[in-house]
């Protein structure tokens, strides 16, 4: 996969591109990050990039042409992407959007700052995407967690790709609980089932401890799931 970055801060991405299974996906050539300043594409002296709101008020917007000559150029150097603008107007980023952009061979990311884009800047995206109900000072943040949340599920990235599949929100739940040695941790053991090597028994109880935490923490979630006549007798404490 292949990423450009609209930022005027590519210093932000350092330690995190070049850290952990993103900077090994990195060396070697599975993920190839590229950023562009708009400062670079900004005219004057000043190279100035943000200008007052029309109509009044606090802050600063940062200006249409260099954001969209950024845009411009990063596409004329390397190609056609699919252009996401990181707002917190935008659609949330969700384990099915995540999979949806990871199968996109290349994703173009544009990092807002100050009190946000000119609008007309949106003419130019293909998608607005938001991290969470909650306001940054910049798409930078924004972008590194749509990396993260995407590169991982690319070919390559992870050491076994089945990594992915049991995750919380693949199948539309939360994770079931993890354990691992020791046995027993300040007076908490681990439960009796997940040592019986009865493999079956372990399937079971993962699966309704993910549906058990999901009703509990996300009921939104909840009651989106299409339960299997399994899931149903799970939750009512039968056996399959």
């Amino acid at each position: 996969m292949e990423l450009e970055v609209i930022t005027l801060f590519p210093e932000m991405f350092t330690s995190f591109l070049d850290g952990s299974l993103l900077g090994k996906a990195r060396a070697a050539g599975t993920i190839r990050v590229h950023f562009t300043s708009p400062r670079d594409h900004a005219p004057g002296k000043y190279r100035q990039v943000d200008d007052t709101p029309y109509g009044g008020g606090v802050g600063m917007v940062m200006k249409p042409e260099p954001l969209v000559d950024a845009i411009e150029a990063a596409v004329a150097a390397r190609g056609p992407a699919h252009r996401l603008l990181l707002t917190p107007q935008g659609a949330p980023l969700r384990q099915g959007l995540a999979r949806d952009l990871a199968a996109r061979p290349r994703l173009l990311l544009v990092c807002g700052r100050y009190e946000g884009v000119d609008e007309r800047v949106r003419r130019h995206v293909d998608e607005e995407i938001a991290v969470g109900d909650f306001v940054l000072s910049g798409g930078e943040v924004a972008a590194m967690v749509l990396i993260e949340a995407v590169t991982r599920l690319c070919p390559g990235v992870l050491g076994k790709e089945e990594s992915t599949a049991d995750e919380s929100f693949s199948a539309g739940t939360l994770e079931y609980p993890q354990y691992t040695r020791p046995p027993e941790f300040r007076g908490a053991a681990v439960p009796e089932v997940l040592i019986s090597g009865n493999h079956e028994r372990i399937r079971r109880w993962r699966r309704l401890q993910a549906l058990l935490r999901t009703r509990a923490r996300r009921p939104d979630l909840f009651v989106a799931l299409e339960l299997s006549a399994e899931d149903r007798r799970l939750l009512a404490g039968e056996e399959p």
